[in-house]
């Protein structure tokens, strides 16, 4: 007698098969099966209905930390990375404007030391007592101004011959390095270097100038200088309660400018994850990105406005000001204009990938060309054969691979500029044209029309 019982999952795990219930066995009625397919429906529009309202969230957060990102990344480099400072710095010691400020307020604090009129005078009493006449006597004491002048001269021409030379370049450079090693050592608490923080004590340690003084003083014959002993090695420069909140301000530079990115990519990336429509998400986080960058380049330029409105042309000539500033910044730029090149390459991408009239008619010329650059190749007699034929096989993987390739070289390149983009997209562009040409040339050459044979 045949069981009516409908049989339950196999033993092997396999799911049941459609139209029965999982755990009873019962065969769905059509009513029940009806409902099962709203229910199921219902769920899916709640979970569609879920990822639209979260993905646009990751979207705006993503969007607002951006520009913060950049910034604190840029900020970070340039506080906690002393060769990346100095690499800021260095161009400060050629700028025309900087050394002419340099130039000036050295000679007119050397020429401040000279005292003039004491020369004057003593020029006027020797001409009186070798009995000169007075015309002499009286001309001499006109001689103060030409004299400044001429000290004036002599010294301005000095101090820019050494300031314009390659020394005072070398010298700038070994000075910020040696400045910013020991103020970075001093906010993040090593005990290496000449300056250190001790609690809310900021110490200089001479231990190795008391070496040098005692071996000098042992060479010159004064042997007792050996018992100079090694205590007291350090000097108290200051003491502030200041120095424990700048130590923990620094701690938080760092926390925050070495993960604020990687918060930032994440939730773009999860924006992107969550949305019904990736591709459209991936142009709209793009774009938004793109906006984001050109509005931290305004707020740049606005903030160089201000700043040159700020500084007293007395304390320092505009063009030196500038100078400055673009200096400063100027690898935050380039930073936020590599990032708008990227994101715009991002989302002209994602828009070829579409469905649109342009993006299917750019689609469609790639692959004739590929297409006829391939069949060239095949009828020159140069069929790539059976890796031609994998290429055609697994183009679009061949293709995310390269893609893949290009984004891992950006990232691990340091600190990308424009034309480090430009050259990833150039090798991306042609490695994923000469895979459609490689894939074309694995198939068949076609037939040539020749007389007395009819064309299909």
């Amino acid at each position: 007698m045949a069981s009516d019982k409908t049989p339950g999952p196999s033993s092997s795990g396999e799911p049941p098969r459609s139209g029965t219930h999982a755990e009873s066995g019962h065969t769905l009625t059509a009513e029940e099966r009806a409902e099962y397919e709203r229910l199921r429906r219902a769920a899916g529009a709640r979970h569609r209905r879920l990822r639209r309202v979260v993905a646009p969230v990751f979207l705006v957060l993503a969007l607002l930390l951006a520009p913060l990102a950049v910034v604190a990344a840029w900020v970070h480099d340039t506080v906690t990375d002393t060769d990346r400072y100095v690499q800021t710095v260095a161009p400060l010691a050629s700028d025309p404007s900087i050394q002419k400020v340099a130039t000036d307020r050295l000679t007119n604090r050397v020429v401040a030391n000279v005292d003039v009129e004491a020369v004057t005078a003593a020029l006027t009493k020797a001409l009186a007592d070798t009995g000169a006449s007075p015309r002499v006597v009286d001309a001499s004491e006109t001689l103060t101004g030409p004299l400044r002048s001429a000290v004036r001269t002599v010294v301005h021409r000095n101090v820019d011959r050494v300031i314009t030379s390659d020394a005072f370049q070398e010298a700038w450079e070994g000075s910020n390095r040696r400045a910013h090693a020991a103020v970075l050592n001093m906010l993040t608490g090593e005990r290496e270097g000449a300056l250190r923080a001790t609690g809310d004590t900021v110490e200089l340690d001479i231990g190795s100038v008391v070496d040098q003084v005692r071996q000098r003083l042992v060479d010159q014959g004064f042997e007792k200088a050996a018992a100079i002993p090694d205590s007291d090695r350090t000097v108290t420069l200051f003491e502030t309660e200041q120095l424990g909140k700048a130590q923990d301000g620094m701690r938080l530079l760092d926390i925050v400018g070495a993960w604020l990115p990687v918060l930032t990519v994440a939730l773009a990336a999860l924006a992107v994850w969550t949305a019904p429509g990736h591709r459209v998400m991936l142009l709209v986080t793009a774009l938004g990105i793109g906006v984001m960058m050109v509005l931290l380049l305004v707020a740049v330029a606005v903030l160089r406005r201000a700043y040159l409105d700020g500084v007293p042309p007395a304390a320092l000539p505009p063009d030196a000001a500038a100078a400055i500033f673009d200096t400063f910044v100027r690898f935050l730029r380039d930073s936020t204009r590599t990032l708008l090149v990227v994101a715009l390459i991002t989302a002209l991408s994602a828009y070829l990938y579409g469905l649109g009239r342009a993006a299917r008619g750019v689609r469609r010329l790639a692959r004739r060309g590929a297409t006829a650059a391939g069949q060239a190749l095949n009828r020159a007699g140069l069929r790539t054969g059976s890796v031609g034929r994998r290429l055609a096989e697994h183009r679009s993987w061949a293709t995310g691979i390269t893609i893949g390739a290009g984004i891992l070289a950006l990232v691990l390149w340091n600190h990308p500029t424009v034309g480090a983009v430009a050259l990833v997209l150039a090798v991306v562009l042609v490695v994923t044209a000469l895979v459609a040409v490689l894939a074309a040339a694995s198939a068949p050459a076609p037939a040539t029309d020749e007389p007395g044979h009819a064309v299909p």
